[in-house]
């Protein structure tokens, strides 16, 4: 039996996770004080994945770049590919919060959206 240890990101307890495994599959999770460290612990070590926050250029904006998010996780392999494709990225003022800045991004099926609004420059 092969045992695990994580630290769960889910909530700011940070509770110390022991996970007992068997041929891949999850036999125990162990020191989580919520449900959420259950299934944290679960989906970290079968299909881990992870929410991308970064920024992007903006032209004719008052301000020079924009902070975005993808709208829901990814798969954590995916995580660079994603960062890449952001690097060439540039978006035209006005801007919105929640306005899709890049679609599918990586071939996840996850858009990229602005988390601020960015004013035209006048």
């Amino acid at each position: 039996m092969e045992e695990r240890k994580l630290i769960c990101i889910n909530c700011p307890m940070g509770c110390m996770l022991t996970v007992a495994m068997e041929k891949g599959a999850i036999v125990s999770i162990e020191g989580n004080t919520c449900k959420r460290g259950e299934t944290y612990a679960g989906k970290e070590l079968t299909n881990p994945t992870r929410i991308v926050t970064s920024t992007v250029k903006v032209t004719g904006g008052r301000e020079p770049m924009v902070s975005v998010k993808t709208k829901a996780d990814i798969p954590k392999g995916k995580v660079m590919e994603c960062v890449r494709a952001l690097k060439n990225v540039t978006a035209k003022a006005p801007i919105r919060i929640g306005d899709v800045i890049l679609e599918d991004a990586a071939g996840t099926g996850v858009n990229i959206v602005a988390t601020k609004a960015v004013e035209r420059e006048e």
